[in-house]
């Protein structure tokens, strides 16, 4: 493996300059103004004598072989297996982050890695794709578009694991290297849980970055984190999975996933299963055809099943795909189209921690 020798620090994308020398950071719905030698709110971008810069192009925290249903993406290219990759850093401050360790950190720290020499890793491993997750890619924007750029020029396919609290303009940016997203909403989109647990005044935005994503052309993936007692209410996703089935489609893939004690957040309980199934009812019943049940091993709506004859046509045991009844994406028993994108790669699953 080579090395490729660069700067870490370099100027940011989607910026303007303010009057004495402050600078708003357009990347997410925070439009952070930030004075001179101040950081945003994600910690990872600075303003230097007037100029906005990131502090962590290609400083990675992570690089692992993930199978892609870790995302979850359980119709995108099912089966597949994916590079995954991280800095420190993110616009949320969520009280029950289980990636807190990298999220909230403060120091800019990592393995500087170049996109060449991450694009090397991703074939020399035999990965499918590269996916920019663990903490919210948006705030590592340069780098993640530098690498997926050159990704899809060797073949591979790129994905986000995001709040989606991008800006249009950076949905924009990194749209034309963009294949698939996993946009993560917590307790249906509760304005009051966002405010309260994730220091998020308004979520909003995150519905006009949906839209823009699949005017795009990307494949989105919905995920759900249901909190029990104050994250948990049907009423919420009632509402979330009606505006999917309006605005992103019925086909779309819907996660209901479960909550796990964490980071502040340890004296909470996990999410009842039978939370999760009522949740789950009130999806399918506001016509979402591909309701999942996650964090939950083992549970039957782990499997994919086909909308019109009901019957499993993939059967999955965590991240662990059992059997494909796909026959060129369509039911073989029925002969249904199911709204899988790309092909089933097999069943061989592979963990790896390069870094």
């Amino acid at each position: 493996m080579f090395h490729v020798k660069f700067k870490t620090t370099r100027e940011a994308v989607i910026w303007k300059p303010l009057e004495e020398g402050k600078v708003v950071c357009n990347l997410c719905y925070r439009r952070c103004v930030i004075p001179k030698g101040m950081l945003g709110v994600c910690y990872v971008r600075k303003n230097i004598d007037g100029k906005l810069y990131t502090l962590v192009y290609g400083k990675l925290t992570s690089i692992n072989i993930d199978p892609i249903e870790k995302k979850p993406l359980f119709h995108f290219n099912p089966g597949s297996e994916v590079l995954s990759i991280s800095t420190v850093g993110c616009n949320f401050k969520c009280k029950f982050c289980c990636n807190w360790v990298i999220s909230q950190e403060k120091e800019i720290v990592g393995k500087s890695t170049s996109p060449e020499e991450l694009v090397s890793y991703a074939l020399t491993y035999g990965a499918d794709g590269i996916s920019y997750t663990y903490n919210e890619p948006t705030i590592f924007m340069e780098y993640a578009h530098d690498v997926a750029k050159l990704a899809k020029k060797h073949g591979l396919f790129n994905t986000f694991v995001t709040n989606g609290y991008m800006t249009l303009e950076a949905v924009d940016y990194i749209a034309p290297y963009l294949d698939a997203a996993t946009v993560d909403f917590k307790a249906s989109g509760d304005p009051a849980f966002h405010r309260k647990f994730m220091a998020v005044g308004d979520i909003s935005p995150v519905f006009d970055t949906l839209r823009e994503m699949k005017k795009k052309g990307i494949f989105i993936e919905i995920t759900d984190l249901i909190v029990p007692k104050i994250g948990d209410s049907l009423e919420y996703v009632k509402k979330l999975a009606r505006w999917v089935v309006e605005n992103l489609g019925p086909e779309t893939p819907f996660h209901l996933i479960r909550f796990f004690p964490s980071y502040l957040m340890t004296d909470y309980p996990p999410t009842p299963i039978e939370t999760l199934e009522k949740a789950a009812k009130v999806a399918m019943e506001e016509g979402l055809y591909y309701v999942y049940i996650g964090n939950a091993p083992g549970h039957p709506l782990e499997n994919t099943y086909c909308p019109k004859c009901g019957k499993p046509v993939i059967k999955r045991i965590g991240f662990e795909i059992l059997e494909s009844n796909l026959e060129d994406n369509k039911c073989k028993f029925c002969g249904a189209k199911i709204n899988v994108k790309g092909k089933f790669k097999g069943k061989t699953r592979r963990w790896i921690s390069i870094i």
